[in-house]
C-alpha cells in the first residue's frame, strides 16, 4: 500500500466517475452516508441534493461532511476526503449548470443533458465543499 500524492488523489477523484459514498451527522448524532456524483469547482467539491433530503437537512445543522470514494477492483485504492459543506438554493441556471456538468460526468453527453433537466429544478441545492482533509491510498493489496 502507498500513500497517492495530492495530485494523484485529485486525477483518482477526478477521472473514471466513481459514485461518492457521503457521510454526514444527523441532528440526533446519528451517522447517515449515501451515495452522491460530485465534481470539482477549482478545489471545491461540488454535488446537488434535494432541500429536504436526510443529507441536506443535516448539512443545515452540521456542515461536517467525510466522502469516501474507492476503487473496488484489485489491487484496490481510495480517498476519504473530508470539508465542510455549504449547501445554497442557486439560480435556475446554477442549479440546471452544476445538475447537468455532473451528470455528464456519469451518463455522458447526451443522457446527462436528460439528467440535468431532470434534476435541475427547483427544490435541488447545490452543495460546495471545502476540503479541509485528504487521506488516499493506493495498491492496498501490493
Amino acid at each position: 500500500m502507498k500513500d497517492m500524492t495530492p495530485e494523484e488523489a485529485r486525477q483518482f477523484l477526478l477521472g473514471a466517475p466513481r459514485t461518492g459514498k457521503m457521510a454526514v451527522v444527523r441532528q440526533d448524532g446519528r451517522p447517515h452516508v449515501s451515495p452522491v456524483w460530485f465534481d470539482f469547482d477549482g478545489e471545491t467539491l461540488v454535488f446537488t441534493t434535494w432541500h429536504t433530503s436526510v443529507k441536506g437537512r443535516s448539512i443545515v445543522q452540521n456542515p461536517t461532511i467525510c466522502m469516501c470514494v474507492d476503487d473496488e477492483q484489485p489491487p484496490y485504492a481510495y480517498v476519504i476526503v473530508e470539508g465542510t459543506a455549504e449547501m445554497s438554493d442557486p439560480s435556475d441556471e446554477e442549479r440546471v449548470y452544476w445538475a447537468t456538468r455532473i451528470a455528464k460526468r456519469y451518463m455522458g453527453e447526451e443522457q446527462g443533458v436528460v439528467f440535468g433537466k431532470r434534476n435541475g429544478i427547483p427544490g435541488e441545492h447545490v452543495v460546495r465543499v471545502t476540503v479541509t482533509g485528504i487521506v488516499a491510498h493506493t495498491g492496498i493489496t501490493d
